[in-house]
């Protein structure tokens, strides 16, 4: 019984690690526009601050352009800060009704610098996957130390676990390729 439920943390763990890669992922700027890049933006909104997506709705009439719909008019000025501040790097166009960011191209140095941050950022979740393999290989020996398992069935365990772990690298790396493609696409 323990076993199973050391596997399937393992596997909740490892998920979890390929969501927050592609959560990243998804906030990096490419030349493309994705609601993702504006959505968590931080707006001050009487008095307490507020996601974006919580006070307008952001939609994407042209591939480099986001459309900012704020329910409340009177959160136009606090949008249009907050995406001033925030470290995207762009400037809004605001009509007085909605707020308009077309996104520049990217410049060639650009994009190296954001395929070094894919990497940098591919390897930390590399790195998580790889820390929740060895908290559960730690967790299998103490359960063969405890005799709540045969020596077996530790090798068996951890040759399981390995094998989630080499699953979920492969993962993390088509993702990290597929991200890298789309950056580098001019």
């Amino acid at each position: 019984m323990e076993i199973q439920e050391v596997m399937k943390r393992v596997k909740i763990h490892m998920d979890r690690s390929l969501e927050t890669l592609n959560h990243e992922f998804s906030r990096l700027r490419t030349s493309r526009a994705t609601p993702a890049l504006v959505e968590t933006i931080k707006v001050e909104y009487y008095g307490s601050s507020v996601s974006l997506k919580q006070v307008a709705s952001i939609s994407i009439p042209e591939p480099r352009m986001i459309l900012i719909q704020p329910w409340d008019t009177n959160a136009l000025a606090d949008i249009d800060k907050a995406i001033l501040k925030s470290e995207l790097g762009i400037t809004p166009n605001n009509d007085g009704k909605v707020i308009r960011i077309v996104l520049p191209s990217l410049t060639e140095e650009r994009r190296q610098d954001l395929v070094k941050l894919i990497k940098k950022i591919s390897e930390e979740s590399k790195i998580a996957v790889r820390n929740v393999r060895r908290d559960a290989n730690e967790e299998i020996k103490k359960l063969e130390k405890d005799s709540k398992i045969t020596e077996d069935q530790r090798f068996n365990t951890q040759e399981d676990v390995q094998k989630i772990t080499d699953e979920h690298i492969k993962k993390i790396d088509v993702i990290e390729e597929s991200k890298e493609k789309e950056i580098l696409e001019v």
